[in-house]
């Protein structure tokens, strides 16, 4: 089970005196991506010109733009909430970005009272999200909207 309370820790070591919000979701991702398990995307879009684009990530590569309603990401952007979805085949307009992504985990963010963009995390195992993970990764993301209030 992942410690979220010392992921949350490291995320606030990594962010301490960093006002550059790309530098932050850089190593957010690269954090993320390299202390889960069965994760083969973990990353930023950013709402740039109304719609998500591709920010900061590590896995393979990934859709460039996402329109607002649409697939796991924009859907979540778009409603303001977190998605956990088990099996993203299932999910009614799923974009397929990567073929081998079987569920998803998506946060929306928010700076300055406004959506940012989301966090976004895919795993090649269906199933593989719980409520635990949205839970810590819900706070992880809390933490990481701090380190952003802070930035450019």
């Amino acid at each position: 089970m992942t410690d979220y309370k010392m992921l949350c820790a490291q995320l606030a070591a990594l962010t301490e005196g960093v006002d550059e919000r790309i530098s932050n979701l850089a190593n957010a991702a690269a954090l993320l991506y390299h202390t889960l398990p069965d994760l083969n995307w973990a990353g930023f879009y950013l709402l740039r010109r109304g719609a998500l684009r591709l920010g900061p990530f590590l896995g393979r590569p990934a859709c460039v733009r996402i329109p607002l309603d649409r697939g796991v990401c924009g859907t979540a952007a778009a409603r303001g909430e977190t998605l956990l979805v088990p099996d993203v085949h299932a999910f009614p307009g799923h974009i397929a970005c990567d073929a081998a992504s079987a569920s998803e985990l998506v946060i929306p963010l928010q700076v300055g009272g406004a959506l940012y963009g989301v966090l976004d995390l895919d795993s090649p195992k269906k199933g593989r999200f719980t409520e635990a993970d949205r839970t810590g990764l819900e706070a992880f993301a809390r933490a990481l909207e701090t380190a952003l209030e802070r930035g450019e």
